[in-house]
């Protein structure tokens, strides 16, 4: 099945004296290029969490981010970090000036919400911290995961109704390949039948009438688009990560639709080819946000 690149996905993990949210949202990209932020009291956990968003996600731009809130608390190791919070508070005040808006109604409960507002004299993270936050990490991506996965299903629904609809088209060409060629005959006929005591050789003019058709024969990219059609449709029902995939199967019936409409040379088959060219637009207007 097909999952989009699209996707977001948020945990909480509950401490004492603070809360943790994890947060995770990612795009489209042709590799895995990931950006995190996270506090430095955490930062011997990044390579775990790298390793655990790899692991899922393959490729995407991701932003990965561990936000730290702290709760009031009585316990003795904890104190304020004053220094920080006058800094806010000055900031603060600028900005409201500045910009014109109100100042906060509750001062301390502001404050104290901003990241280091508060300090810990015990800065090593135990391992119950350290395994709260991890599970919190996991659950982000699973959720991110799902809403890939819806995404995907809408991902699915509108390449399935686009192929079928280029199939449905390709099913329109053949009743105008005989009267193509019984025009192609005629236009040139007609032609020389204008220039005035001329003469030519009616056999080799069959040979080379002949000739000529069947370089404006299409009967190859009939049969290559459908090919093409049907393993575009095969790949996208299977494993996990098809979407490179899809991107160069949808390059490969572009160009037997290309090559069609070069050589169609009847304007009921170029209007084919261009509402073609129009559906295909679409798919790839999408392909590169599916996994």
């Amino acid at each position: 099945m097909i999952y989009s690149m699209t996707g977001f996905g948020k945990a909480v993990a509950e401490l004492p004296g603070k809360k943790i949210t994890v947060e995770i949202k990612s795009l489209n990209s042709k590799q895995l290029d990931l950006s995190m932020r996270v506090p430095q009291i955490y930062k011997e956990l990044e390579m775990e969490v790298r390793s655990a968003i790899a692991q899922r996600l393959e490729r995407g731009k991701v932003d990965f981010s561990i936000q730290i809130e702290n709760k009031a608390t009585t316990d003795h190791n904890t104190e304020f970090n004053t220094e920080v919070i006058k800094n806010y508070y000055t900031q603060l005040r600028e900005l409201s000036d500045s910009l014109q808006i109100p100042q906060p109604a509750d001062w301390f409960q502001t404050l104290l919400r901003l990241p280091d507002a508060l300090k810990n004299d015990a800065v090593e993270v135990s391992d119950d911290e350290t395994g709260l936050i991890m599970t919190a990490v996991r659950e982000a991506i699973e959720h991110l995961m799902d809403f890939r996965a819806q995404e995907g299903i809408m991902l699915q629904k509108l390449f399935t109704e686009k192929i079928s609809n280029i199939a449905a088209l390709l099913g329109e060409v053949a009743p105008y390949e005989q009267e193509r060629t019984e025009k192609i005959k005629l236009r040139i006929e007609e032609a020389l039948s204008k220039i005035k005591d001329f003469d030519y050789d009616k056999n080799r003019m069959e040979q080379e009438m002949i000739f000529y058709i069947e370089k404006l024969d299409i009967n190859e990219e009939k049969n290559r688009l459908d090919n093409h059609l049907k393993y575009f449709m095969e790949t996208m029902e299977g494993r996990y990560g098809q979407g490179k995939k899809l991107g160069f199967i949808t390059q490969e019936i572009g160009r037997e639709i290309n090559t069609m409409g070069s050589k169609a040379n009847h304007a009921e088959l170029q209007k084919i080819v261009v509402r073609m060219k129009d559906e295909l637009e679409q798919i790839k207007e999408q392909i590169l946000n599916a996994m």
